[in-house]
């Protein structure tokens, strides 16, 4: 049974979605008295950067060469074709992928994996009228393109799923290339000088990494410059805090968090009771979706919304914030098939914690224990390489 708490949520929630506040609402985070009290001068000006509906703030991931200057949240498009459920039709998504770059993303992530070999094709024609606005990152990695057939970082392979890239994406060049997941049968000095002659011969502009441990990036920098590491990361998922995070810190490399709302857990949407569309959704597989596992972690649901409930925020503007809170050259790319959801996202890019409230915040998720593995057999064994 679900606690009071939760069942506010819910019932939150659905009025908040429905009164269409989600950007609208004064998004600072700070109880509204004290807020009236510090930033006096500045409600106008946040209430109007949030009511306009628009992302206002850039980060830069990289240095030097491999520098790219981003929208603070970018788009994950993977969910659009593939693992997430029931999906709208194709031009339900194409006038998303428009509304987000109307709202000041820029920053667009896609995979020949994701669909399989058919989220490039979306993500390309959509995008196409907007190229000069936007970057768009892309990745390489599995046989075939397909993640049950197994790996293939082989020049070769990298070759041909650039070619192929290019044409899906109907692009010039690449914004930025990410090993999808590190093959062991390749080492990665290899992949990274097959990558930088496509730099040198202009077919892709940077380089990136996904689900790569420490000793891999720095090999791999150190042989053409990464832009970025691309691995999850959440409050629900904070593996990248032990080591991986301080690597790109100490490189000067940006990290890009996938599924930075817990795959949808974090925006309190999901509880044991919900039935997942079973033919195009991966999560009733990994262990943290179980039912046992949705109810234990409900903890960390519970703060989010008693931290966010006395600010006008949703559970999810306060987990993005607080990802971007904890570097500057973080992205998060939340990923999501509503208009609605897209606008409570961009929403967060403007929102700024104070230190106080982080360390209250951190304080009062401290104790949470997170419950389930993020990924089990084959997809386990993939990861951190």
């Amino acid at each position: 049974m679900l606690t009071m708490p939760a069942q506010k949520l819910y019932q939150s929630r659905k009025e908040f979605l429905k009164a269409g506040a989600l950007a609208g609402v004064v998004a600072v985070l700070s109880p509204p008295d004290l807020f009236a009290k510090r930033h006096k001068k500045n409600i106008a000006k946040q209430h109007s950067l949030l009511s306009a509906k628009i992302i206002n703030k850039t980060r830069i991931l990289g240095t030097g060469s491999a520098a790219m200057k981003l929208s603070a949240i970018g788009l994950g498009c993977m969910g659009m074709s593939f693992h997430r459920g029931l999906i709208p039709g194709k031009k339900y998504m194409e006038r998303l992928l428009h509304e987000a770059v109307e709202a000041g993303i820029n920053f667009f992530d896609t995979a020949e994996a994701y669909g399989p070999l058919t989220n490039e094709t979306l993500v390309g024609a959509s995008l196409h009228p907007f190229r000069n606005k936007i970057q768009i990152a892309t990745k390489f990695g599995f046989k075939d393109g397909r993640p049950s057939t197994g790996l293939d970082s082989h020049p070769q392979r990298i070759r041909k799923v650039v070619e192929k890239s290019l044409t899906l994406l109907r692009i010039d060049a690449i914004d930025l290339l990410y090993q999808h997941r590190v093959d062991p049968n390749v080492p990665i000095e290899e992949v990274a000088g097959t990558v930088k002659d496509l730099i040198i011969a202009g077919k892709v502009k940077r380089f990136g990494l996904s689900e790569a441990n420490p000793l891999t990036i720095q090999k791999a920098h150190a042989v053409q410059p990464l832009t970025a590491v691309q691995s999850e990361y959440s409050l629900l998922e904070r593996g990248p805090e032990k080591e991986v995070i301080n690597t790109c810190r100490q490189l000067g490399i940006g990290f890009v968090p996938y599924s930075p709302l817990g795959r949808a857990y974090l925006t309190g949407y999901l509880n044991p009771h919900t039935k997942f569309y079973p033919e195009n959704d991966n999560r009733p597989s990994l262990p943290r979706f179980q039912p046992d596992g949705l109810a234990a972690n409900w903890p960390l649901i519970t703060a989010l919304y008693e931290f966010g409930t006395m600010r006008g925020l949703t559970c999810a503007q306060v987990a993005l914030a607080w990802l971007l809170a904890q570097e500057p050259w973080i992205v998060p790319i939340p990923g999501t098939t509503k208009t609605a959801h897209l606008h409570e996202n961009i929403a967060a890019a403007n929102i700024t914690f104070d230190a106080d409230e982080l360390k209250s915040f951190n304080e009062a998720i401290s104790h949470i224990k997170i419950t389930g593995e993020r990924y089990t057999g084959t997809q386990a064994q993939m990861v951190e390489k």
